[in-house]
C-alpha cells in the first residue's frame, strides 16, 4: 500500500464509516475508485502520500457515505431542466403568463412543456389551471402541464391532437377530467395521460443529455450518490448509456424499466423482449434494477379501504386486476428481474401483498429481495408484520409526505395522513425499509429528507410524531439500507476499504444540526467513485 500511495487523502473531525460499533475516523484514503484505507489518527494514513495525492484538511469536516434517494425520478429531473419553470409561479396568471413568454418563442404548432415539480395548493388560488385557461395563455401551441408523475392538464389545442371528445372512452385506471359543468377540464389522470403523452416528442438527445448532466449535479449536490429511478422507458434508458458515455452522468444511476400504461402479461412480455439486450452492459454506474408496476393511483386515486374525506362514493383506483398482475409479476422474475410496484393506500398494500405472496408461492427459492414495495404509505401494522413475514422490502419518502400533506388532508382527512410513511413501525419490525424522496412529488435532497424523517415536520406542521425515528435510523435507511435493496452492501453504503469511494464531507455534523438548517444542510463535496462532482 505504500508503494501505490492515495489518490485523495482527507483529514476530518469525524468520518463516519457506518460500520456497527466502529468508532468514528479521522482520516480517509482513497485510491482510484475505492476507499484504500481508513484511521482514527488524522495523521495515520500519511504514509500513503505521494507528490500525487490530493490532501484535504478539514478538521472541523464531518465525513459520511454518500446517501441513496431509492425512489425517484432523475429523468423527469432532467427533462424538466427544458420544461416552462411553472413550479416557480405564486398563482395562475403568473403560471400563465410562463407558458405565455415560452410560446412567444416557440414555433406556432410546436407542444410546450412544463416542469412537474409543484403543488397546486401552493398558488394562491389552491388548484390547478384549466384547459381554458391554458387557451388564454396560446391557443397556437399544444400545452401539456405535468404535476408529478400522476396527472396532467392541456389545453384544447392538446385535447383536439389527441381526439379527445366528450365521448372518448375512460382508460381503465384512468380519469379524464371535467369541469362542475360536465364539460372537459383538461384534466387527465394516471392511465389517460397516454391519450396525450404519446403526441409529444422528446427534446432531441444532446438536450436530454445536457438534462441529465445539470439534474444529476443537482442530486449530488444535496448529497446524493446514487439514485434509483423509479419511471425509465426503454427510450430514456437509451438516453441514460449515451449520458454516461458523454460523461454526463454524476450519480449512480439503477433503473426502474416502467411497465406503467401496460394491461396484460403480452406487452410485458414484449417489454422484456426490449430489456435483453441489456443483459450484461451494466457497469458501475448505470445498471437495470428491474421492473416498474403501479397498482394504484397517486395523491388523488390511491386505493384506500375506506372511502375518501372529499367523496364517500369513491376510495380509490386499483389499475391492475390482481390475477393480471400475478401473471405479469411472474413473468418479469422468471426471467431474472426484480420488481418494485408502487402501492400507496392501504388497499392497494393488502392486494399487492396477496399478489407477491401468491408469485412466491409459485415460485420457490425466488432470490430475496426480488419484489419490492414502493411507497407502502397507508401500511398499517398488520400489513407491515405481513411484509416484514414473507421478506418484501419496502421504500418510503418522507419528502413526498412533507409537500403534500395538505392536498392529502383534502383527499383522505388528517388521520389517515398522519398515519402516512409509518417509518418507526417499520424500523422496529426489522424491515427491509429504506428511503427517498419521488422527486418531483417531493424535492430530493440527503438532509431534508432526514430532517423529514425526524421530525415529521410537513407544510401544514407535525403530522403523525410517533412515526419519526432517529437521525441515525435515517442515515441507515439511505445508506445501508439503500445498498442492500439494490444488491450492492459489498460496494457501497459504508465507508469501508475495498468498496466504492462515495462519500460526503459536511462542513458541520448533520447530528448536532437542528431545524430548517439541517434541512437545507448540504454538502461541501459529494465523491462518487472517487471523483469530486460538480457543484
Amino acid at each position: 500500500m505504500t508503494d501505490h500511495g492515495a489518490d485523495l487523502l482527507i483529514r476530518a473531525g469525524a468520518v463516519h464509516t457506518l460500520v456497527p460499533g466502529q468508532a468514528p475516523q479521522r482520516a480517509l484514503a482513497v485510491r482510484g475508485d475505492r476507499i484504500a484505507a481508513v484511521s482514527a489518527d488524522p495523521h495515520g494514513l500519511d504514509h500513503l502520500v505521494t507528490g500525487k495525492t490530493e490532501v484535504h484538511d478539514l478538521p472541523g469536516a464531518t465525513v459520511l457515505p454518500a446517501f441513496d434517494d431509492t425512489h425517484t425520478h432523475l429523468i423527469l429531473a432532467g427533462l424538466g431542466a427544458h420544461d416552462v419553470p411553472v413550479h416557480r409561479a405564486r398563482n395562475i396568471p403568473e403560471f400563465l403568463d410562463l407558458i405565455r413568454q415560452r410560446a412567444a418563442v416557440t414555433p406556432e404548432g410546436e407542444w410546450i412543456r412544463t416542469t412537474t415539480n409543484w403543488q397546486e395548493l401552493n398558488l394562491a388560488e389552491r388548484r390547478m389551471p384549466t384547459a381554458a385557461e391554458l387557451d388564454t395563455a396560446t391557443d397556437r401551441h399544444p400545452v401539456l402541464v405535468k404535476r408529478g408523475g400522476h396527472n396532467d392538464v392541456v389545453n384544447s389545442c392538446a385535447l383536439r391532437l389527441a381526439g379527445i371528445t366528450e365521448e372518448t372512452p375512460v382508460p381503465p385506471g384512468g380519469v379524464i377530467g371535467r369541469g362542475a359543468d360536465g364539460k372537459l377540464d383538461g384534466r387527465l389522470i394516471d392511465n389517460a395521460m397516454g391519450l396525450v403523452e404519446r403526441l409529444v416528442p422528446q427534446p432531441d438527445r444532446a438536450q436530454r443529455i445536457e438534462g441529465l448532466r445539470a439534474a444529476s449535479a443537482e442530486y449530488a449536490a444535496t448529497g446524493i450518490g446514487t439514485v434509483r429511478d423509479c419511471m425509465v422507458r426503454p427510450v430514456d434508458y437509451e438516453i441514460l448509456r449515451a449520458a454516461r458515455e458523454a460523461g454526463a452522468l454524476h450519480v449512480r444511476v439503477r433503473a426502474l424499466i416502467s411497465a406503467l400504461g401496460l394491461t396484460g402479461v403480452a406487452e410485458v412480455e414484449d417489454l422484456l423482449d426490449t430489456m435483453e439486450q441489456w443483459r450484461g452492459t451494466s457497469d458501475p454506474l448505470l445498471s437495470v434494477w428491474g421492473v416498474k408496476f403501479g397498482l394504484d393511483g397517486g395523491l388523488e386515486a390511491g386505493a384506500t379501504e375506506e372511502p375518501y374525506a372529499c367523496d364517500h362514493s369513491f376510495s380509490g383506483t386499483l389499475i391492475w386486476n390482481p390475477d393480471a398482475l400475478v401473471e405479469a409479476v411472474e413473468a418479469v422474475v422468471r426471467r431474472g428481474w426484480r420488481v418494485g410496484t408502487h402501492a400507496y393506500g392501504d388497499r392497494a398494500v393488502r392486494v399487492l401483498l396477496d399478489v407477491y405472496e401468491r408469485v412466491l408461492e409459485r415460485n420457490p427459492g425466488l432470490p430475496a429481495g426480488s419484489l419490492v414495495m414502493e411507497h407502502g404509505g397507508l401500511a398499517g401494522p398488520e400489513q407491515r408484520a405481513r411484509a416484514v413475514a414473507l421478506g418484501i422490502p419496502v421504500t418510503i419518502q418522507q419528502p413526498l409526505l412533507h409537500d403534500t400533506a395538505e392536498v392529502e388532508e383534502g383527499f383522505w382527512g388528517p388521520e389517515r395522513v398522519a398515519r402516512l410513511f409509518p417509518a418507526r413501525g417499520w424500523v422496529d419490525l426489522g424491515a427491509k425499509v429504506s428511503a427517498g424522496s419521488d422527486f418531483p412529488v417531493g424535492r430530493f435532497g440527503a438532509m431534508r429528507s432526514v430532517w423529514g424523517m425526524t421530525t415529521r415536520q410537513t407544510v401544514i406542521g407535525v403530522k403523525g410524531p410517533e412515526h419519526a425515528i432517529s437521525y441515525e435510523e435515517a442515515l441507515t435507511l439511505h445508506t445501508v439500507q439503500a445498498a442492500d435493496l439494490t444488491g450492492e452492501t459489498h460496494l457501497r453504503g459504508t465507508l469501508t476499504p475495498g468498496r466504492w469511494a462515495d462519500l460526503t464531507v459536511w462542513d458541520r455534523d448533520p447530528a448536532n444540526t437542528t431545524g430548517t438548517e439541517l434541512r437545507d444542510l448540504k454538502p461541501v463535496r459529494t465523491v462518487i467513485g472517487g471523483v469530486v462532482a460538480p457543484r
